[in-house]
């Protein structure tokens, strides 16, 4: 009854020596506005413990999610270069400090190789964070090596996406990447080592349109965004209301599109499965 006395007596405590939480301490679900500690947030694999609410992750919590432990990194310091000189409101030379800087990346995507349930496993993930996970030069270039490396030592590949499409600031050369992308893609299919593509909100634009939809075995996280065109350019571009759902990982599975939704919380497990599945595959009988 300690705030009764205080308020019958007239007890005040000065602003100077009210405490305050520390920044970053809580987070309020988007969706249910559930509000819990960023540590339940973490150990509930980022994901609203009250409606389930996927939150974004970055390439580090996939990469310590899905890697038993330790993990290499490859091609850690490619930097985008700007040919163009390209400038709209900031140049793109200030866009990339500045990215760096927020970020602490040096690019929208990094490449590492560990082991899942002891099986080696290649994963290239896509961080939203830097320029909104846009696909430019260096994002094909990285795909583009761990396409190869996963050929050379016959490792599986998996492609985490999520972006918002293509860099305007690199214009033909990001698009470039597109063909470049699936057509290392194809090398891989042809010499029979797997790729698994998962997708997570959002993933849109070129990237939809190449890479993120070639998987061997294409998978997505619950209610991500999946499109090429977002719903507003479709539905201007078509003058009809759209279906509910309409783009959501859960309306493309019901239309063929995926072969399965996962749960963050069983990603590793399900992943490990389709590792040991295409491993039993290989194997000559």
């Amino acid at each position: 009854m300690g705030w009764f006395k205080r308020l019958k007596d007239g007890i005040q405590t000065a602003t100077r020596n009210k405490k305050e939480a520390p920044e970053g301490l809580w987070y309020k679900c988007p969706r249910c506005s559930e509000t819990v500690t960023r540590k339940e947030l973490r150990e509930n694999v980022f994901k609203c413990p009250s409606c389930n609410y996927h939150e974004r992750i970055g390439s580090e919590e996939y990469f310590h999610l899905i890697f038993d432990g330790n993990f290499e990194e490859y091609e850690a310091d490619m930097e985008a270069v700007d040919v163009l000189q390209f400038k709209d409101l900031k140049s793109y030379k200030d866009r990339l400090k500045s990215a760096k800087k927020k970020t602490g990346l040096t690019d929208a995507i990094r490449v590492a190789r560990g082991k899942l349930n002891r099986r080696p496993l290649l994963v290239a993930c896509m961080d939203f964070n830097f320029i909104g996970g846009s696909m430019g030069s260096v994002v094909g270039e990285k795909i583009a090596f761990a396409i190869d490396e996963a050929k050379k030592t016959r490792t599986p590949l998996l492609i985490v996406s999520k972006t918002g499409g293509a860099r305007m600031m690199e214009a033909a050369f990001s698009l470039m990447q597109m063909a470049k992308t699936s057509a290392k893609l194809s090398q891989l299919a042809r010499a029979g080592v797997p790729y698994f593509s998962l997708m997570t909100d959002p993933t849109t634009g070129g990237v939809t349109a190449s890479y993120a939809m070639l998987g061997d075995i294409n998978l997505a996280e619950p209610e991500a965004l999946i499109a090429f065109a977002g719903p507003r350019v479709v539905k201007e571009t078509i003058k009809k209301e759209l279906p509910e759902g309409f783009q959501t990982s859960e309306f493309l599975l019901e239309h063929g599109f995926l072969d399965f939704i996962v749960d963050r919380g069983d990603l590793k497990e399900r992943l490990g499965d389709l590792l040991h599945l295409f491993e039993s595959a290989q194997k000559p009988a």
